[in-house]
């Protein structure tokens, strides 16, 4: 039976006895009920794996004794998706939890010309994130940037391949086809509802970012961040 998996910080990781958060320490003593002399799993989200003894269980701060340390190999390549804020957060977060457990490495949460909503609640959604890590039992949580201006995310130039998906009319081969296997990083641009605006599209063709396609369907903005993440990740 696979151990119970819970995430630490960073710095809790470098040490051997560590105190887990109330939140944590509540689930682990009242919500599965271990008792002192049980094992969990830890991780640190940065590929850091610990098997840990229970040696307090104390359901506001229960400390753990690390008696086991492994590093987790990220496999894949590394994929970023840009994709606009929505007015409706609740399918924001249901982006963040699919592009968690699909293994997208960075995601930036977008300002555009047609953004509804810029108020962004960072601690939540990177609680979102960490959920979906540890639901889908990896040791890698994705960087989820502040939000950050269309323009200025144009000017990251640390990718191999740079595409943006949008709904105007014009020739766009598929992302399917316009994705490279020799290409080790890509980012994906997914504009907010009512699409990008005219001139962003032309500012993002001008900075030499590929046009492409995800689809003979007009898709939601969540789902196309999906479908791109799907895509990025598979192929």
């Amino acid at each position: 039976m696979a151990l119970p998996f819970f995430y630490i910080s960073p710095a809790d990781a470098q040490t051997n006895t560590i105190v887990l958060d109330e939140d944590t320490s509540r689930h682990v003593v009242q919500v599965l009920r271990m008792q002192a002399g049980e094992s969990l799993h830890l991780t640190d989200g940065e590929g850091d794996l610990l098997t840990a003894v229970i040696s307090d269980a104390h359901k506001k701060h229960c400390s753990v004794t690390v008696e086991k340390r492994e590093t987790v190999a990220r496999h894949g390549k590394d994929n970023a998706i840009g994709i606009s804020i929505l007015k409706n957060s609740n399918r924001f977060e249901w982006f963040l939890e699919k592009a968690t457990e699909l293994g997208i490495r960075e995601i930036f949460p977008l300002l555009c010309d047609r953004t509804e909503k810029e108020k962004f609640r960072q601690d939540r959604m990177q609680q979102i994130c960490i959920s979906a890590m540890l639901q889908s039992k990896q040791c890698w949580l994705p960087v989820l940037h502040e939000p950050v201006l269309f323009e200025v995310l144009l000017t990251h130039h640390n990718y191999e391949q740079r595409f943006i998906a949008h709904c105007a009319e014009g020739d766009k081969p598929a992302l399917t086809k316009a994705l490279r296997d020799t290409s080790s990083s890509r980012l994906l641009l997914i504009g907010p509802e009512g699409d990008f605006s005219e001139m962003e599209i032309q500012h993002a063709l001008e900075a030499g970012l590929e046009a492409v396609s995800l689809g003979d369907t007009r898709l939601r903005t969540e789902t196309a961040g999906v479908t791109g993440a799907v895509l990025l990740c598979h192929i």
